[in-house]
């Protein structure tokens, strides 16, 4: 599943290709089509990120959500138009570039008042400048479920991925079992100062990128993890644990993050 830094990605390229623009809207695929036309010909005004929500909100005072899930994707192209590559769900068509979007799990047409819904559902996102992590914390100190859960959690703290994860709570020498209660407001700011800064870095480089190692890439980054799907840890060269939280792979150094409760 895509991280909040490849949303925000998007949303900050699809602004500065399809804002007051006029939008051709299709469904090459054909699942979309009444929701296309409910779109096609408006101008598109803003584009915006919550987490891991896409939101394209048109002149009309409809919006279209897009949430990827595990398997969708998004492809940006130049004009002039290529044919469809796969199911392509919803194509947007500006002036100079299209967009298409296959296989979200989330493809909706939202009036105002549902969008209003949508967002108070989703944490505070730790690369908007209107977040409040007071609210991310207020959940997370009155939690027993350990960390690891809560900040992947999008209703607690939107925008962490499992890769960010394991990453952060390692930075700050955390382990991912611990309650949320056991962590102190100077703990989960740390975590949300890296998380803030890290995520930003994603954006940039189009990559997640947690090692910085002097080394400039020439033709884009790699993706660079100190822990995660690593055997031993960088710092101590312990071993990795691998476990699982809410299904998803978690890992841990339990010498550099000894837990807390």
């Amino acid at each position: 599943m895509p991280e909040g830094h490849t949303i925000h990605r998007a949303a900050r390229d699809h602004r500065r290709i399809l804002v007051r623009q006029k939008i051709i809207v299709t469904s090459p695929q054909g699942r979309f089509s009444d929701g296309a036309s409910i779109l096609n010909g408006k101008i598109c005004l803003a584009v915006e990120a919550f987490g891991k929500h896409l939101l394209y909100k048109f002149s009309n005072g409809y919006t279209l959500h897009i949430h990827l899930g595990l398997f969708g994707r998004i492809r940006n192209q130049k004009l002039p138009m290529p044919e469809p590559k796969g199911s392509v769900r919803v194509r947007l068509i500006g002036k100079t570039h299209l967009i298409d979007i296959n296989g979200p799990t989330i493809c909706e047409i939202l009036d105002q008042k549902q969008v209003m819904a949508l967002v108070g559902r989703i944490g505070p996102d730790v690369l908007r400048a209107d977040a409040n992590p007071d609210f991310a914390y207020d959940k997370i100190a009155r939690s027993r479920a350990p960390i690891g859960r809560l900040i992947m959690d999008q209703s607690v703290m939107a925008g962490i991925g499992n890769i960010y994860r394991s990453e952060i709570l390692w930075r700050q020498a955390v382990h991912p079992e611990t309650p949320g209660k056991a962590i102190g407001r100077q703990t989960f700011d740390q975590i949300w100062s890296d998380a803030r800064t890290l995520l930003a870095i994603g954006v940039e480089r189009n990559a997640i990128v947690t090692v910085f190692d002097g080394q400039s890439a020439k033709r884009g980054y790699r993706e660079k993890y100190n822990i995660f799907e690593k055997a031993n840890c960088p710092n101590c060269k312990g071993e990795i644990r691998r476990f699982e939280i809410s299904g998803r792979r978690t890992f841990v150094c339990e010498t550099c993050q000894p837990i807390a409760t």
